[in-house]
């Protein structure tokens, strides 16, 4: 779609791209949904791709992802064999609603802070444990846990000109055996729920994330494996206003999924951790 309001591009911003900020902007990244809906209030944009970012760096401490990397570069990142739970890195990369030619633009920093409720990598990032590094205009640097970051459908705590310049995936929570439930209305829709269970290796712990079904990331933290009744009750313990409502599941529908394949995957991880 033209956006008609627009009527500058940044195209080579400085490496700290928040001193260009002015009401009225918005940073292109993909672009892949700036450019699919009208944009009335934007009046210029500041193109961060020609920024030099890398897009993975993986290293002892975890994994690195730059925010401009796109979908199509994570999905061929290729892990360490002591990894495991980096297998979780496809499958949500395959749970976007978009074509191998969307993967080719779309930014994993877009898709978050877009902060949909379905959007896969708010789910994979609050999943493995992870921590974003946000940059201010003012040339300021705070980081914050993925699973505060998404407050609501489509809102986020970004102040206005900050903008995500990297996810943090610590080593440990890659290391972690998991398992995960997915539900659309159709194979290749927009999820309905989307739920990760890891576990940690000698331990018998769990730690659950709730998306999709919710407007924000709902985590549970259990130091032992809970029984089915703890797993519902912490489930039937969400907010009522905190579940989601739209053309793809009522919120008691995605109510009773989220109980369903939360005993699901505490059953998978019960499994692998006996093997």
């Amino acid at each position: 779609m033209d956006l008609n309001t627009i009527t500058d591009v940044v195209r080579r911003p400085a490496d700290r791209p928040g001193v260009h900020w002015r009401e009225g902007d918005a940073w292109l990244a993909g672009g892949t949904w700036l450019f699919s809906a009208e944009q009335p209030g934007l009046r210029r944009l500041v193109d961060l791709t020609s920024l030099p970012w890398e897009p993975l760096v993986p290293s002892g401490a975890g994994l690195e992802i730059g925010a401009t990397c796109t979908i199509r570069e994570l999905y061929a990142f290729a892990p360490p064999q002591d990894w495991p739970a980096a297998g979780l890195i496809p499958a949500s990369c395959e749970a976007f609603l978009s074509s191998f030619k969307v993967w080719n633009a779309a930014t994993v920093g877009g898709n978050i802070c877009l902060s949909l409720p379905a959007g896969p990598m708010i789910t994979l990032t609050v999943a493995l444990e992870a921590r974003y590094e946000l940059w201010a205009p003012d040339g300021s640097v705070r980081t914050v846990d993925a699973l505060g970051f998404v407050t609501g459908n489509n809102r986020n705590v970004l102040a206005p000109g900050e903008l995500l310049r990297r996810v943090e995936i610590p080593a440990h929570a890659l290391r972690k055996r998991c398992a995960h439930r997915r539900f659309s209305l159709t194979r290749l829709g927009r999820s309905t729920v989307f739920l990760i269970g890891t576990h940690t290796p000698g331990t018998s712990d769990l730690l659950l994330t709730v998306t999709a079904g919710t407007t924000r990331p709902v985590r549970f933290a259990f130091a032992s494996m809970p029984d089915a009744g703890t797993l519902r009750q912490s489930i039937d313990a969400i907010p009522a206003d905190v579940w989601f409502a739209d053309p793809n599941g009522t919120p008691d529908h995605r109510r009773h999924l989220t109980r369903h394949f939360a005993e699901e995957i505490r059953g998978e991880l019960i499994a692998k951790s006996a093997a």
